[in-house]
């Protein structure tokens, strides 16, 4: 049996649902139909810190939302696909193209869309209120709040159990004192 640290250690690829999992979950509308999210900005440094470590990103969301287009490039994340009802299907295309195996690869979800995806990957996470499905095949469960913490939680997990925890905060640490 694959241990905790051995599945996040082998995650080359991590890959991220949106609403429940990068936001709280909620949508709000504008009076005139625009859609408005929040995001979390300690949630962002820490998908900078894994992409930094050489870990690729995605974003995979059953919404098409620009929300999400503007969020990823403000993050730097490339590889993201919206409006996808078959997000295992979807991912699995991804990692065809960049070479990998779903044991290399990681999602954080929270609801029974979610599920597919999430029993293929090699490590696998949720937010503390994501469904009791969800919750009973995730490797890791967050502690944080969706939209509050819980990606950068998952972001931290990975780093220490891959080994670049200590450099990522020495990289920091030193350009504080530039």
């Amino acid at each position: 049996m694959t241990s905790l640290s051995d599945k996040a250690r082998s995650v080359r690829l991590m890959a991220f649902d949106i609403d429940g999992v990068m936001t709280d979950g909620r949508l709000y509308f504008s009076p005139s139909g625009d859609a408005m999210k929040t995001f979390f900005t300690r949630d962002g440094l820490g998908l900078k810190m894994l992409a930094r470590s050489g870990v690729k990103l995605a974003i995979i969301t059953g919404r098409d939302s620009p929300i999400v287009t503007q969020r990823a490039e403000n993050l730097g994340i490339t590889l993201v696909l919206q409006g996808i009802e078959d997000k295992r299907a979807a991912l699995a295309r991804l990692l065809d193209e960049q070479g990998l195996e779903f044991s290399q690869a990681g999602y954080m979800g929270d609801d029974v869309v979610d599920l597919g995806v999430m029993t293929a990957c090699g490590f696998s996470a949720t937010v503390p209120d994501g469904h009791d499905a969800v919750r009973a095949i995730a490797d890791y469960v967050a502690r944080a709040p969706a939209g509050g913490g819980a990606v950068r939680e998952v972001c931290e997990f990975l780093l220490r159990a891959q080994g670049c925890w200590d450099s990522i905060l020495a990289a920091y640490s030193a350009a504080g004192r530039a």
